[in-house]
């Protein structure tokens, strides 16, 4: 597969997989499940290494409609398959769900893909976040110093939120992906909120905020309520949302044990 988000939910259900495009930058943005050293990288998830496929044909290359442009080219080598997450007006708590079904059935992996359903169904309830006194918060990537996306409906991060009972401040449109590319201005607008900013962080960026004034003074800076969190995929499935979640509710519950 050259798409991630399929990646880590075949991983998570122990299918069979070949190939895995951008392995390294996988590894940054993802983190998890690992890649088994006996995965091939394929190259670049916009372009992939034809050659190397061609070499040893998968049974199926699977992508997302995001990488429809390549079906010619794959087809040539192996049938291809297309799964969709965060479609228009979908729920993407159950589409999640539904795209591990799907692999499931296509890897014939059913019983594990609905172990993970349930696993996940699990660990949702045992995180839920106890009592009305947890903060409102705004979950944000930095593209660059001056830019973040800050996520909204329609995207993992709020997804998680729902399901363990915390509030997302951000009430503005996103995009398909679930989320607003924002200046750090519009930050200002949301003073009392709990700022999350889920790593990595692009090349030089940490340098230079130290530097800026703008987000020396966010409220959620200035009075050190602001969570990093290590990378989750923010357009992941199941795999990625059992690790925010985790991840989310650790950063909170230490905060409040040092408060």
């Amino acid at each position: 597969t050259i798409d991630w988000t399929i990646a880590e939910t075949l991983l998570a259900i122990d299918a069979p997989v070949s190939g895995i495009a951008q392995q390294p930058a996988y590894h940054d943005w993802v983190g998890e499940p690992h890649i088994p050293e006996h995965v091939s990288d394929i190259g670049l998830r916009t372009q992939p290494n034809l050659e190397l496929l061609a070499q040893s044909p998968p049974e199926q290359t699977l992508l997302s409609p995001m990488f429809t442009g390549l079906v010619p080219r794959l087809e040539r080598i192996a049938p291809v398959g297309t799964f969709a997450l965060y479609s228009p007006g979908a729920d993407t708590w159950q589409e999640m769900q539904t795209l591990t079904r799907q692999l499931g059935e296509l890897t014939e992996r059913e019983a594990e893909a609905d172990a993970l359903i349930k696993s996940t169904q699990r660990l949702m309830a045992e995180l839920r976040y106890p009592g009305s006194d947890a903060p409102a918060l705004l979950m944000v990537q930095f593209m660059d110093a001056r830019h973040v996306r800050v996520f909204g409906d329609n995207s993992l991060y709020h997804a998680v939120l729902e399901q363990i009972d915390l509030a997302n401040a951000w009430d503005r449109p996103t995009n398909a992906w679930g989320f607003s590319l924002v200046g750090l201005e519009a930050l200002y607008d949301y003073p009392e909120v709990t700022l999350v900013v889920v790593e990595p962080l692009p090349a030089g960026v940490e340098e230079s905020l130290a530097k800026s004034g703008l987000w020396q003074h966010l409220p959620s800076v200035e009075n050190a309520t602001l969570l990093r969190l290590p990378p989750v995929w923010s357009f992941g499935a199941l795999p990625s949302a059992k690790r925010f979640a985790r991840e989310l509710v650790a950063a909170l519950t230490l905060r409040s044990s040092l408060e």
